[in-house]
């Protein structure tokens, strides 16, 4: 494996790393992901028992189908995973904010977001 420049490194950590882009703590995500799978599946399990609750007693054809109906009616809640964005978009993202806000000086802030779109934009090897 051959030594890389620290441009190339730089260019391989804009293009690579990965940054939370959701508003949430990237530590938090740990407990987060698990919590966000966990609670459309007991809404889906609580929706059903209530359902099956309804038809507890003596064999009714008529109770049967209008509780498959009913379970059928509603789409199950779920969850999807958001990836992070790259480290290269979020600096772009952060540079032309604090542009648009005007709390820096806008010269150096062009600068700087030339700088990584330019870094950005070459091939990583």
């Amino acid at each position: 494996m051959r030594r890389r420049s620290p441009q190339e490194k730089k260019r391989l950590s804009y293009a690579k790393d990965r940054r939370n882009d959701y508003g949430e703590n990237d530590k938090g995500s740990r407990k987060n992901i698990r919590r966000s799978k966990r609670a459309p599946h007991r809404a889906n399990r609580h929706r059903v028992n209530q359902v099956l609750e309804a038809a507890v007693g003596a064999v009714d054809e008529g109770a049967e189908e209008e509780v498959e109906r009913r379970l059928l009616v509603k789409r199950p809640k779920s969850w999807e995973k958001s990836p992070d964005a790259p480290l290269g978009e979020i600096v772009q993202y952060t540079l032309r904010r604090r542009m648009t806000l005007e709390t820096g000086d806008p010269k150096r802030d062009a600068a700087r977001l030339e700088r990584v779109r330019r870094r950005t934009r070459q091939s990583v090897g």
